[in-house]
């Protein structure tokens, strides 16, 4: 049984064992449910909860922990001498998976396995029209890899649903034989609910430490087949699938910083002389459309600004500055990029720093007032340093949308990896290039798809630099003004 039915099937055993609990609570007391301690929906609540909240984790516990085991199973079957030079067990349990999936879909589709596994030559080619490219043809021991991955894979969804069915039974059962006028079932709701909350906050936590995890263990993968000297500190990026490429991630990061830099210096000071006025100066009546104007900027679509930034920003920039300057003659540039970037983020300043400013107390403005400042002076002296903290984390939040995106600068700069000086000049960003590695009929165990994660990896790490300098100068400025 699929994952997704059974999850539905807990779910309808939660909604009778809600019913049955309810119907049975207000049957021990014959209809009269001032006999009992809590109101009959809190019965029904409990039994459902006891019901659904276990076997739901069991479900998600197996699915997490089902590929360690299966695979491992699987990889003792591989025969050593069969891996080919500079690939490692990973990698090769990683077309283990591909031609397992590609033989699901094949049987999906009404095909004949047997003659299909009896010539691995046959066997890559109807994988490739399927859509599953292998770089090389599946050997004998790769095939009874896959085999005992596909059973032990049937196997163990029979025994998680079965367990998961028995556990959401005998949740059921003992939810039931609790229920007695005297048990408090609002208090055991509320602390079953509780728990639950704070399993749910945790989510945050967990996914971030599996994002970090998938991210660093591909990124091994990669470091295993490429030096990570040459990936850090070179300056040339030419990936050519099949061998002979140069993966050096300076001339992406110094694109993404780039355009990110010129995003900023649009974004900041507009977005900032913007919730100045919308906070101290604008009246009532014109802040109700000009703030919902402004955040309207970001609910445009960002293949709106890509074609904006294609067919209006770029060419203008080409014939008013760059070829009259004689700095290029292409409508791709990282100025192109960093303009329209920095119009898509001025919200992401302007309305936090709006509301950051309006939060400041109005004590402190009439303290600086009654001592003879003036407005400005106010503003300048006694409101920025107080809401700075606030001003900060909303500047951060504009920095990371510029360095994430992707779509202006496909449009707009190019897709040159190259370091130069020249804003009129194309380039290219750190996630381009992670999208461009991961798309099209790509060998995932070669380093030139692996590549991809170890750039996410280090835009990662660059957006937790930020984070943490931006903290840094939170805590200071809160000292002084808490």
């Amino acid at each position: 049984m699929s994952p997704g039915l059974l999850t539905l099937l807990i779910l309808v055993l939660a909604l009778a064992g809600y019913l049955i609990g309810r119907s049975r609570a207000v049957a021990q007391v014959a209809g009269d449910i001032r006999k009992l301690h809590s109101l009959p929906p809190f019965y029904g609540r409990i039994t459902a909860l006891l019901t659904a909240v276990p076997a739901l984790l069991l479900v998600a516990a197996w699915l997490l922990a089902e590929p360690l085991f299966l695979e491992s199973k699987a990889l003792s079957l591989i025969n050593p001498s069969e891996i080919p030079a500079g690939k490692s067990a990973a990698l090769v349990m990683a077309d283990v998976r591909r031609v397992a999936e590609g033989l699901t879909a094949l049987q999906a589709r009404g095909d004949d396995l047997a003659p299909l596994l009896a010539d691995p030559t046959k066997l890559k080619t109807a994988l490739n029209d399927a859509g599953i490219v292998l770089e090389t043809e599946p050997t004998v021991s790769t095939l009874a890899a896959t085999q005992a991955l596909r059973d032990a894979s049937k196997t163990s969804r029979l025994a998680m649903t079965a367990a998961a069915l028995a556990l959401a039974v005998a949740g059921l059962g003992f939810a039931l034989s609790r229920i007695t006028p005297e048990f408090r079932a609002r208090n055991a709701t509320e602390r079953f609910a509780m728990w639950l909350l704070v399993g749910c906050s945790l989510i945050a936590v967990l996914t971030t430490v599996g994002i970090v995890a998938s991210l660093l263990v591909e990124s091994i993968h990669f470091f295993e087949l490429y030096p990570a000297t040459d990936f850090f500190f070179s300056a040339n990026w030419t990936p050519k699938f099949g061998g002979g490429s140069s993966l050096g991630i300076l001339p992406l990061l110094w694109g993404t910083l780039y355009v990110s830099a010129i995003a900023l210096v649009v974004a900041v000071p507009i977005g900032l002389m913007s919730a100045i006025y919308l906070a101290e100066y604008a009246s009532k009546s014109t802040r109700s459309w000009v703030k919902p104007a402004i955040e309207e900027l970001a609910g445009i679509p960002t293949i709106v600004y890509g074609l904006f930034a294609l067919i209006t920003v770029g060419p203008l920039l080409r014939d008013y500055f760059a070829e009259p300057l004689g700095l290029g003659n292409s409508s791709s540039s990282v100025m192109t990029a960093g303009l329209v970037m920095g119009i898509m983020v001025i919200p992401f300043v302007s309305s936090l720093s709006d509301d950051i400013i309006n939060a400041v107390p109005q004590s402190l403005r009439d303290g600086s007032l009654g001592l003879g400042a003036t407005p400005s002076e106010t503003i300048r002296q006694v409101v920025i340093p107080a809401a700075l903290p606030g001003i900060v984390g909303a500047i951060l939040l504009a920095a990371s949308r510029a360095i994430g995106e992707t779509m202006i600068v496909v449009m707009g700069a190019g897709a040159a990896a190259q370091l130069s000086l020249n804003p009129f000049e194309a380039m290219t960003t750190v996630t381009v290039k992670i999208v461009s590695q991961l798309t099209g009929d790509t060998e995932f165990a070669s380093p030139e798809t692996l590549v991809a994660f170890a750039l996410g990896l280090t835009l990662f790490a660059l957006t937790l630099a930020l984070n943490i300098i931006a903290l840094v100068i939170v805590r200071k400025y809160r000292e002084q003004y808490e």
